[in-house]
């Protein structure tokens, strides 16, 4: 059984030993059985403290394999003797130098499908789940692993895989025999008329304002002019320990296909591309190396020639809209479209609503004096600024931006998106004849829907602005309209 409290990858870990109740799971709490009416299940409580993440792999009677981040930022594989568990943990597979071990799953017996991910792409492995020792590596592409399925008892297991270019994969592998397992194609998914042959995805380093490597992917048309010419979508997402890795989107391709899009996917700090550590160095006191991660990333995308700031959309969802409501208040300049999904956009008051104190261990919370100044120097909702006053030109305004909420979000609350657009438009066109504000800023309330998780096929079909995208990034920006609220309903 897991405990957890908060969003940091750590839970408590108890267990119960079934063979121990006297009647089984069937018989207990019998109410003829006076003696276990009312009694509890007899949990042993092996982890009690929130200090690290523990998740359960595989057993031999007593003896435990759990993976963990137990001093051990990119985690490992370590063993337990449930009969003396004080002093019997061992490693199994040791931490990695600098890959971050993302799943493990036991196979064949004595064997582990291992998934480590090495800058951002991902690595297969069988290794023996006694020693550890590598046995085997496993082929695949460029893309993401999402999905081990498999059986200790047998010796055949199937994962599935997806990249930028590829809609999805599932492979079937045999680790019968001494020989090297054999990976074929159990089931593939195409999109007719669709050449992937014609892109090209490759992953560039770029250097963000204290020196720090991130990591980008660029899909693009191949043998494309980099003469800036090109409308370009960047997304970022950039907490929680969450690992943005490649995956196929129908929408974004279709950008890419049909209006010369160049998508790019920034792998900035304070996910789990690294580990625990590049978590943290994007959390907490340390949340403004996520902006300049991502302000670098686009600096990298005009300085080369894919784009200008003119044509360049940002875009990001939940701690994402954040991100980027953050920084087209920092680099309002920088860019021509933003769209931010139900961001996290009032810091002040977040923990206030819903499930929102649950994120102070990723944010801090403003009742905390210290954590108070962390928040408001870059709380979306509190530094709205008037560019064109700001930097001394006014050419300079806020980009073509789209808020996107929802009336039922209840994880992220559609007040976040509403108090944001209701600043922007008191702020910046309070006099209306001192205003250089001419791109719009508009909102999306999808009705009847949530955080976006689980929506019907129909609302992602008739509500997703896959089109509205590339018309914002490449407006004039002279229209007339202001600052629009409108309603979406079915």
């Amino acid at each position: 059984m897991y405990i957890e409290q908060g969003c940091d990858p750590v839970n408590k870990l108890y267990y119960c030993d079934m063979s121990k109740l006297r009647n089984g799971l069937q018989g207990f709490g019998n109410k003829e059985e006076e003696e276990d009416a009312h009694a509890m299940l007899p949990f042993v409580k092996l982890i009690d403290t929130f200090d690290a993440q523990y998740q359960y792999i595989a057993n031999d009677d007593t003896l435990f394999t759990f993976l963990t981040n137990k001093n051990a930022p990119r985690y490992k594989l370590v063993r337990v003797d449930l009969k003396e568990p004080i002093n019997s943990w061992f490693d199994v597979i040791q931490e990695s130098e600098r890959d971050v071990l993302e799943s493990a799953c036991a196979v064949n017996g004595n064997q582990v499908i291992v998934s480590y991910l090495s800058d951002v792409k991902y690595i297969l492995q069988v290794r023996d789940l006694e020693t550890g020792s590598l046995q085997h590596h496993l082929p695949i592409d460029i893309g993401t692993v999402n999905g081990i399925s498999a059986r200790r008892q047998d010796s055949v297991f199937f994962f599935g895989f997806s990249s930028f270019l590829s809609p999805g994969i599932i492979y079937q592998c045999d680790l019968m025999g001494t020989q090297a397992p054999v990976i074929k194609i159990f089931r593939e998914t195409s999109v007719p008329g669709f050449d992937r042959s014609l892109f090209h995805s490759n992953q560039v380093f770029v250097a963000s304002k204290d020196g720090t490597k991130i990591p980008m992917f660029i899909v693009a048309r191949k043998n494309i002019n980099l003469d800036g010419s090109h409308p370009c979508l960047l997304y970022g997402y950039g907490g929680f320990n969450v690992s943005v890795t490649p995956c196929f989107s129908v929408s974004r391709i279709v950008l890419a296909r049909h209006l010369g899009c160049v998508l790019c996917i920034a792998n900035i700090r304070g996910g789990g591309e690294y580990g625990e550590e590049w978590h943290k160095a994007g959390a907490l006191a340390k949340k403004q190396n996520c902006f300049d991660d991502f302000i670098s990333a686009a600096e990298y995308l005009v300085s080369v020639g894919y784009t200008q700031p003119a044509k360049l959309c940002i875009e990001g969802g939940s701690n994402g809209g954040l991100l980027v409501a953050a920084c087209i208040n920092q680099r309002p300049d920088l860019f021509g479209c933003a769209l931010a999904h139900v961001g996290v956009m009032d810091m002040l008051r977040f923990h206030k609503f819903t499930i929102g104190h649950a994120w102070t261990s990723e944010f801090g919370c403003s009742e905390k004096e210290e954590e108070f100044h962390w928040l408001i120097k870059y709380s979306p909702l509190h530094n709205v600024r008037r560019p064109w006053e700001e930097f001394g030109c006014e050419c300079i305004q806020y980009p073509s931006t789209m808020l996107l909420t929802a009336d039922h979000d209840d994880r992220v609350v559609p007040l976040h998106s509403l108090k944001l657009l209701a600043t922007m438009q008191y702020v910046l066109c309070t006099s209306m004849e001192h205003s250089s504000q001419t791109n719009p800023i508009i909102a999306r309330i999808e009705c009847k829907a949530g955080h976006g998780a689980g929506r019907p096929m129909q609302k992602i079909v008739t509500t997703y602005p896959s089109i509205i995208y590339l018309y914002l990034a490449l407006l004039p920006s002279r229209s007339s309209i202001f600052l629009t609220l409108y309603c979406c309903r079915v």
